[in-house]
């Protein structure tokens, strides 16, 4: 699973007469860049209105994510992997990313997600993402 993480600057309907500028963040599953760009402008084209812009576009190490549609915020967790072999311990961090309306909620998912596996959680923070788009299989 490749993702990418794209910046897009772009006016949005509002339904209102004043369309609005809005700077927003995506991950898209794809094997390029230029297919993770048609692929996200195939979901928010409805949404633009004009002239749209790809300000970045970069691979992103996404270990896992929980969608959940009904929340609207997204929360990234570092979390740690923790092995042990021959009696020692090693620790391997990775980003989780959480979709829920709070922090709590966040904490919650990442915690029945990830079972029974040795881990721990570094930090939960605020991610400024959209959303999470798969690649269509």
């Amino acid at each position: 699973m490749i993702f990418y993480e794209l910046k897009i600057k772009y006016t949005r309907q509002t339904g209102e007469d004043n369309p609005k500028g809005v700077n927003e963040v995506y991950f898209v599953e794809g094997l390029t860049a230029a297919d993770v760009e048609e692929r996200l402008l195939g979901e928010i084209q409805r949404y633009i209105s004009g002239e749209w812009e790809t300000i970045s576009c970069k691979k992103v190490q996404l270990f896992d994510y929980i969608a959940k549609p009904e929340a609207e915020k997204w929360y990234k967790a570092r979390v740690e992997l923790i092995t042990i072999d021959n009696d020692k311990e090693t620790r391997k961090a990775v980003n989780f990313y959480a979709q829920a309306n709070n922090i709590t909620e966040a904490n919650k998912a990442i915690h029945q997600a990830m079972g029974n596996e040795e881990f721990e959680v570094a930090s939960v923070t605020r991610a400024k993402l959209v959303d999470i788009i798969r690649a269509v299989r």
